[in-house]
């Protein structure tokens, strides 16, 4: 592994407890020791692609999410590490992922989404999702969607997008701003319900 991707890891690593992985410098490169079969096969991960284990691990029960894997969804890519090895699967070049965790009292730093390490505060709550593309003026999506067991609700938008999303709950609605640029984060946390 370089060093840099020893300092990121470390830091993702570090974050553990917290939840979330911050920006980084970079998005990591492909390294690693060991088998991406192995990895996979050792999460029941093997016969999915990028797009497929995003959405499996990021609609996980709580306490089901594997405690020794870190899965962290990047502009481009996914990766995947656990003590031995890491694997880094591409995204598709036209999607990105943005999961979002509405909150009304309580929330945290994130950039990278970590699929299973990251907390939000309304676990399996109903919400209105509505996503603008803001150069174009579309609507991305527009649904109701009920948050995953980590408080997240995660969406496949298009890449390279200047957007808002406002979400509604309880009487409540909030907005935040995103992109989906290469500098873009995969987390949005700021998003407070009042």
């Amino acid at each position: 592994m370089n060093v840099k991707r020893v300092a990121i890891m470390t830091a993702a690593l570090s974050l553990v407890l917290a939840g979330c992985a911050p920006a980084a410098d970079s998005t990591p490169s492909a390294a690693g020791t060991g088998s991406q079969a192995e990895l996979l096969a050792t999460y029941d991960l093997d016969n999915m692609d990028a797009v497929e284990i995003i959405d499996h691990l990021d609609q996980l029960e709580t306490a089901d999410r594997p405690a020794d894997l870190i899965a962290s969804v990047y502009p481009d890519e996914l990766v995947l590490t656990d003590n031995t090895q890491e694997v880094t699967l591409d995204l598709p070049q036209n999607l990105s992922y943005v999961s979002i965790a509405p909150y009304v009292d309580q929330t945290h730093d994130c950039f990278y989404h970590s699929l299973t390490t990251c907390q939000g505060e309304l676990s399996n709550e109903t919400v209105d999702v509505e996503i603008t593309d803001n150069t174009t003026g579309e609507t991305v999506i527009d649904e109701q969607a009920t948050t995953f067991d980590n408080g997240f609700v995660g969406f496949w938008v298009p890449s390279d997008i200047d957007g808002t999303i406002e979400i509604s709950y309880d009487g409540r609605t909030g907005t935040s701003d995103f992109n989906t640029t290469d500098e873009g984060a995969t987390c949005i946390t700021d998003l407070q319900l009042v």
